[in-house]
């Protein structure tokens, strides 16, 4: 339609990108113009005595952050509650957002031309699919209209649909600028009654909506902070944003969004209620299984199939009973005794079989496996050369699981390049250990080999397969299967690793840390990152902590509650 292009085009017009950014300056309920005129509105926010925005407990916790765009995860998350089921297929028209390890660093969010048309088309298919289903459009609409005009209708929809969309509520004057246009006879309603079909209103509105910038990016605008320059409260709608893609990797609810026009999440306390009965939510699971997924580097399956998917509900099943049901502490996401495998996949680990085609609980017994680092999910990364890699391996446990720095190898080193001199793994990779490589290599190598029983699959293994591209024999190269975390002690299989790791405290920091990026949408930390992060870890103490804890204790806090500004 020609009509819905042109608002379109003006929503998306490059003012728009440049608009909503904002300058940091405007407070709750300031007009700060976006897309088509749109102002970004808000609730008052909790103010000292004297009618000021009450400074943060410790501002010296607040980190930075920018405008942030939707993932392709968060978008068909947001998309589908919007819509009511719909299956919106992002990633295929919107940029790629490259996992470093996350995939909501906002510092690679740039606007181009490709966000811009596939946003074009995303929202007409949602808009199509929509108004193919009688049934979900009408419990879209909430109304059932009179007339191809009928105002009432439209505008309930408009206000309702708009208010989710946009994460905060539409004022009268956006209200009136959808409904009848800039010039007074080309809003959604004017296309419905030119057409004479209401629902070309609804489907304007939808494909609009679905592309404007206040959709796509999450605005954060806040009150500033007397005597913090650079230094935000974030309004209530804001916060209950923040609490839905942080939490559920969607945009807030009905609920949720009503609990910001009460004023009910302007204190720590109240955000830390609202957000414990959203982790109730089962979305909050797949957030969960997401973030850890992101993290460990298992995101993209390597192993497809049935195969690959009974693996992903394998791990899946493990969050759902560490952190959902059981409540346990988080560190029992690696040190668990049992499994949840059907017979294809208990065969496949060399378990005993469940007796099931329908997967269950499973003793691990004495199979040297405990936990998430003896799942198919987690040792099909670190991958090469179609076999595993005691460097990938390493690194990725060092880098990733434990949040060490290991530097890049030289610029004259090819990494790509498998070790020739010798026949068996081990005698291949002890080129590694002399000359300028050995630091580096100390430190991911062992840590690699205590897993190389396990192949990229997540199978036992005794002998490395062959190479059929040498004239050698590899399968007749036994696995020794002897790792080391140097200084702190030896280990074999990931039961074993799982438990030094634990018992010497090397995951409680690094999870902090990773969810913290996560939040925030940014890897590279500062000073007042780190600082935060080490309150965190001082808080949660012994380490004995569900993830719900840390969850509740990022979200309760100032770094939550307030932001930062990026500077020029």
């Amino acid at each position: 339609m020609q009509h819905t292009k042109a608002v379109v085009a003006l929503c998306l017009s490059s003012a728009c990108y440049s608009g909503v950014a904002g300058d940091g300056g405007g407070g709750a309920g300031t007009a700060d113009t976006t897309a088509a005129g749109v102002s970004v509105g808000g609730s008052d926010d909790t103010t000292t005595a004297d009618g000021g925005t009450p400074p943060p407990q410790d501002e010296g916790q607040v980190g930075r952050t920018g405008l942030r765009r939707l993932t392709a995860n968060e978008y068909d998350n947001t998309v589908r509650d919007l819509l009511l089921g719909d299956e919106a297929q992002s990633a295929l028209l919107l940029p790629y957002d490259k996992p470093v390890p996350f995939d909501n660093e906002y510092g690679n969010q740039v606007a181009s031309q490709a966000l811009i048309e596939g946003a074009d088309l995303l929202a007409a298919d949602a808009a199509d699919r929509l108004l193919e289903d009688p049934t979900r459009r009408d419990e879209v609409v909430g109304c059932v209209p009179t007339s191809p005009g009928d105002d009432a209708c439209m505008r309930s929809f408009v206000e309702r649909f708009g208010r989710r969309a946009l994460r905060r509520p539409l004022t009268a004057d956006e209200i009136e600028l959808f409904l009848h246009g800039e010039h007074g006879d080309d809003g959604v309603l004017d296309y419905a009654v030119s057409d004479g079909d209401f629902y070309t209103g609804v489907d304007t509105f939808v494909r609009m909506i679905l592309q404007d910038p206040e959709f796509l990016y999450r605005v954060e605008i806040g009150s500033p902070v007397e005597g913090l320059e650079g230094v935000f409260k974030l309004d209530d709608f804001e916060v209950a944003t923040r609490l839905a893609y942080f939490v559920w990797g969607a945009g807030p609810d009905d609920g949720l969004l009503d609990m910001a026009d009460a004023g009910g999440l302007g204190s720590a306390d109240q955000v830390r209620t609202a957000a414990t009965a959203m982790l109730a939510d089962p979305r909050a699971l797949d957030r969960i299984a997401r973030f850890h997924a992101l993290w460990l580097g298992y995101a993209q399956m390597s192993v497809a199939g049935e195969l690959g998917a009974a693996m992903v509900t394998e791990t899946k099943a493990l969050f759902q009973r560490v952190v959902v049901d059981d409540r346990l502490p988080w560190h029992d996401v690696f040190r668990l005794d049992q499994t949840y495998v059907d017979d294809t996949l208990a065969a496949h680990y060399g378990l005993e079989l469940p007796g099931s085609e329908t997967p269950t609980w499973v003793d691990y017994a004495d199979a040297g496996r405990r936990g998430l680092l003896s799942h198919g999910t987690f040792l099909s990364v670190g991958a090469k050369f179609d076999d595993t890699s005691p460097v990938q391996r390493g690194k990725l446990i060092r880098t990733r699981l434990f949040c060490q720095d290991i530097p890049p190898p030289p610029p004259t080193v090819d990494p790509d390049t498998e070790p020739v001199d010798g026949v068996c793994k081990e005698e291949r990779y002890a080129a590694h250990r002399v000359g300028a490589c050995a630091g580096c290599h100390a430190q991911m190598d062992p840590v690699g080999f205590g897993l190389e029983n396990y192949d990229n699959q997540g199978r036992f293994r005794t002998y490395e397969p062959d190479n059929p591209e040498t004239p050698a024999d590899e399968s007749q190269c036994q696995i020794g299967g002897q790792g080391e975390l140097t200084g702190i002690g030896e280990f074999s299989g990931p039961a074993e690793l799982s438990e030094l790791a634990l018992s010497a405290g090397l995951l409680d920091a690094c999870v902090v840390t990773q969810l913290y990026r996560y939040g925030i949408g940014r890897y590279e930390l500062d000073d007042l990152d780190l600082a935060f992060v080490d309150h965190v870890v001082e808080r949660l103490a012994a380490g004995e902590f569900e993830f719900h804890d840390l969850v509740l204790e990022y979200v309760a806090s100032d770094a939550f509650g307030y932001r930062r500004q990026e500077q020029e």
